[in-house]
Order: structure tokens, then sequence, then C-alpha cells
């Protein structure tokens, strides 16, 4: 069976294919930078594990306490010295990005302080844990205060607005550095670092957090390069490679770290508990393979940008931009474009393909939403994967894809599926 009829086995029809092969022969050279990219960051994470002497004793894990848990200490120098950290926190206790979030600031955030986002409302799942939706045992129930300064309409930041927010009582900043469900850009490292030396010129001792997520490997610096105390991210997005089955990440200042141990576990245990179980080879070989798994998601991202834009979608990124993550936002325009896009996402993963994704009131967002994801490990957004809100602009958020051929095939069904259902225009 040759390469069309492979395809063709996967109900990708001639015209589809045809339009994505003149696609891909304009995006050789963007391929070419992902790829240097990704063998700079390969090289990084071989060097943060050589010196730190990974062996294969810290493949074995812990029980009960975790008490002198070598694989996990030693994963947590890696970590640290990957993201160029004073120090980390990287445990299978932390559940998943929300929660490493919720943990950075819980910890380091004290009654009567002031919590400030400059880059405007934070990603959905975020706003019970501060309080701006009424929640149980938000932020705000603890007498921690939020303010906000919007961005301007074309993404950029309001810095007199900054200005204006910070005060007294401002005790820590939160940048998310991926767009989230906003419509708006993702920010680039050097971006951050602006916004970072203007925050700091207001107050320099002020703490301030980078949300992470969609965001490692994709540059060649991270977020502590350039200023940030804590970057905070989840295993089951880059990191992970794919391969770990739950975690999530705190690195930086020592004592922001500190503080973060504590509060997971338990004043007086920190860090020092707090068992691995067989999780450790799958941390270590994920962030091993990491560079390449985020480069394979970026290729995807830019192939369904540039593929979506000559059909005369909306996208955020545009074809041509320089990518700071690996989520791609296709605004779709309609709920029916919304589901069938999911479809056809869902009918290209190697997990649960028969599974027709429906919307649903997912735990928290504020409207109903549609996700499509047959992965290896549940919920795993570095796997290929597609959600949104079903609400206006029916911007549909693809990231993922752990090689670049997987990618490939479930853009041409998402595709495909539209085109079935008749909810495009070919071009």
């Amino acid at each position: 069976m040759n390469y069309q009829e492979m395809y063709r086995s996967f109900g990708i029809d001639g015209e589809v294919l045809a339009f994505s092969e003149e696609i891909l022969n304009d995006l050789k050279d963007r391929f070419d930078q992902i790829d240097q990219m990704a063998e700079i960051n390969q090289l990084k994470v071989i060097c943060a594990m050589q010196e730190n002497r990974v062996s294969e004793a810290c493949f074995q894990g812990s029980t009960g306490y975790g008490y002198n848990d070598l694989g996990r200490d030693t994963l947590e120098k890696v970590y640290a010295h990957v993201f160029r950290g004073e120090d980390a926190l990287v445990r299978p206790q932390i559940t998943c990005g929300t929660h490493a979030l919720a943990l950075a600031l819980m910890s380091n955030l004290r009654p009567g302080d002031e919590l400030l986002s400059p880059v405007g409302k934070p990603y959905d799942t975020l706003e019970e844990v501060i309080g701006i939706r009424k929640s149980r045992g938000s932020l705000r129930e603890y007498g921690i205060t939020y303010r906000q300064a919007d961005l301007n309409p074309d993404g950029s930041f309001r810095y007199e607005d900054i200005r204006g927010a910070i005060n007294e009582r401002t005790k820590l900043v939160t940048i998310q550095r991926s767009k989230g469900y906003a419509l708006r850009p993702s920010f680039s490292v050097v971006k951050i670092g602006e916004l970072i030396r203007f925050i700091r010129s207001v107050k320099p001792d002020v703490i301030i957090m980078v949300d992470n997520c969609y965001g490692e490997f994709v540059e060649e610096k991270e977020p502590l390069e350039v200023g940030a105390d804590m970057v905070v991210g989840s295993l089951i997005k880059n990191p992970g490679g794919g391969l770990s089955p739950i975690g999530g990440y705190i690195v930086g200042k020592k004592e922001c770290v500190e503080n973060a141990a504590c509060r997971l576990t338990s004043p007086g245990l920190g860090r020092e508990v707090g068992a691995s179980l067989s999780a450790n080879r799958s941390f270590f070989q994920g962030l091993f393979l990491a560079p390449t798994v985020t480069a394979a998601a970026l290729k995807g991202a830019v192939f369904a940008a540039n593929l979506y834009e000559k059909l005369g979608f909306h996208v955020i990124p545009d074809g041509r931009e320089t990518r700071h993550d690996i989520i791609q936002a296709v605004e779709l325009q309609s709920p029916e474009r919304l589901i069938a896009f999911c479809k056809g996402i869902q009918a290209a993963a190697p997990v649960d393909a028969y599974v027709t994704p429906e919307p649903w009131d997912m735990p928290g967002y504020d409207a109903k939403v549609i996700m499509a994801a047959g992965a290896f490990i549940s919920g795993s957004s570095i796997e290929l994967s597609a959600d949104g809100p079903l609400k206006e602009p029916y911007t549909v958020y693809f990231q993922g894809g752990l090689t670049w051929p997987h990618a490939k095939l479930g853009i041409l069904k998402s595709l495909q599926t539209m085109k079935d259902e008749g909810l495009i225009i070919w071009k």
C-alpha cells in the first residue's frame, strides 16, 4: 500500500491530500528551524542529566513516606538545571497544571496580600483558584485580593495601567505565557523579560511567576533566564514528553520552591516526603524526549495555521509568525464546525478513535466545552488534542502530537470531517 492509499484508508480524499502537500511544500524552511531548536534543547537536557549524574538507580521508585528517594531528588536537580532555577519541586502528587499554579500561589501569598495579572484575565480554571468565580478554598476566602491590567487590543502590554495597579500590597505577579482560551498572542520569552524589567522598576521585591504551560522547549531560553522568580507547569504537557503519567513542576528561587513544598505536604516535612512510586523512569525518559516531542507538536501547529488560513479562517498565531507555544487557535465561527473539527481529531487517535466527542459542562469552565483527545495519558495535551468552549467565535484550540506524522493525520482528518459535512467552502 503506497502513501496515498494509506491516507485513503483513513478517509482522506485526494483533494484534501493534494491541498495539504501544496501547503507543506512551503514549510520546509520552517520545519528545519524547528528541528534546530529541538537540537539545542535536546543537548540542554542531556547536559543537565549528565551534570547531575543520572543513573539507572534513579529509575527505582519509593513507597510510604518516600524518604531518601534518589530518583525524585535527582530529577528535581535536573529540572532546576534545565530551567536555570535555584531549586525545583517535581512531583506526581501535583495532579495537573492548575494544581501546580494554585500550589505556587497559595504557598507564596498570605492574607492581606494582593495578586496581580498584568496580562488580562487568566486561564478559566484559575478563576476559581483566585476567587474571580466563587469557589470553596479560593485565595479570596483567605483574604488575598486580585487585580488585573488588561491588554491592548493587539495583545501588547498596557504599561501605565500596570504601573497604576501595583501597590504596597502587591506581593505576587502572575504572567500567563500561553493564550489559554483568549484570542491574544502568546508571549515570547523576550517579551516576558521586557514586562518583568518594567515591573521590577516599579516594585523590585515583588515575586514574579510565569505560567509556563505549553511553552517549554519552544524557545532556546526559559522565563527564569529573563528575571522570573518561578516557572510553573504540567508534566502531561511539553516537559513530560508524552510519557509522564501525572505530575507538575515548580522551578525557581529556593525560598519560593520551599514554600510550595511545605504547602504540598506539611510544614516541617516539606520536600522530604512524597513517594515517587513507579513514576521516576517515565519522568526522566519523558523529559529526555520532550524537546523532539515539542518539535513535532510545533510542526503540527504551523501546518494547521497555514492550512486553515489559506481556507480563509482567522488563525492565531498566523501562518508566518514565530511560535512561542504549541497551541494553535482557529476561529471556526460556528458550533457545527467546532464539533466537526474535534470529531476529526478524535477519529485520528490511536486510542478511543471510535468515540464521538460531545460538548459537556466541564468543571472550571463557564460554558460547555468539547474536547478531543484519544491519548495514552488521560488529558495529556502534549498528545494530539483539540478543545474549545461552545461560545462565539467558536474557536478551536489545537495542540500536541507526539510525532509529526500523527499531528499531520489529525489535521487532515479535522479538515476532511468538515468537508464531508459540508461545513467549509472548498477552494
